[in-house]
């Protein structure tokens, strides 16, 4: 019996990865030593969620570390992957060799989706002059997603910077002339997440019955 299982899944694996070995699917469906049905037998059926092709799925994105006070080489020290392809997802597996830092997954969007280096870094809303209501007397954390393929200035973009000898700058300028002396464009914010608090209004639904506040 194990020298037959041996050869099936030895066949099994020049079998192309996207397919399944029909003798492995045989051997499967006819083992005595499974007692439990599939889906659509004995009209049982499993919770399918078919994906279409326009999903975006979440992007699982490293965090750099905190804003004020992160380095160069914190934003720079932290891998990326390639967005997952349309209506697929993509796997995180923490290398154990390297540095073992936080993940973060943010929503799928188009604007996600063509960062193609990205970088979170957690920032202090009035560190970005993030205006949010004054009952918060606290600092709150933003989502900083950066883009570090975008190493070029931009009219009124938020720049990511290296400044020499302090720590990394968040800002944006209407010309390139007003960059500071010196410094390093390490990448382009693209997309700054704010928490929702419950002293925020919530999300008007257009149903008064959910609308009331009190």
């Amino acid at each position: 019996m194990k020298h037959e299982l041996l050869l099936i899944f030895q066949s099994a694996m020049i079998v192309n990865a996207w397919q399944i070995n029909p003798k492995l699917r045989i051997s499967v469906l006819k083992s005595p030593l499974s007692a439990s049905i599939l889906h659509g037998e004995s009209s049982c059926f499993l919770p399918l969620a078919q994906l279409d092709q326009d999903y975006y799925a979440p992007r699982i994105i490293q965090i750099a570390g905190s804003y004020p006070g992160i380095t160069a080489e914190e934003i720079q020290a932290v891998s990326s992957e390639p967005s997952p392809d349309m209506g697929q997802w993509n796997y995180d597996f923490s290398d154990p060799d390297g540095p073992q830092l936080g993940t973060i997954a943010i929503e799928g969007s188009d604007k996600v989706h063509n960062v193609d280096d990205p970088v979170v870094i957690i920032a202090e809303h009035q560190a970005l002059g993030v205006t949010l209501p004054p009952e918060l007397e606290d600092p709150v954390d933003l989502i900083v997603l950066v883009d570090r393929a975008r190493q070029t200035f931009a009219e009124r973009k938020f720049l990511v910077l290296e400044l020499p000898g302090e720590n990394v700058s968040i800002g944006a300028y209407t010309s390139k002339s007003e960059l500071p002396t010196n410094c390093n464009i390490l990448g382009q914010v693209a997309l700054v997440q704010i928490p929702w608090l419950p002293c925020m209004k919530k999300t008007k639904t257009g149903f008064m019955e959910e609308d009331e506040y009190f």
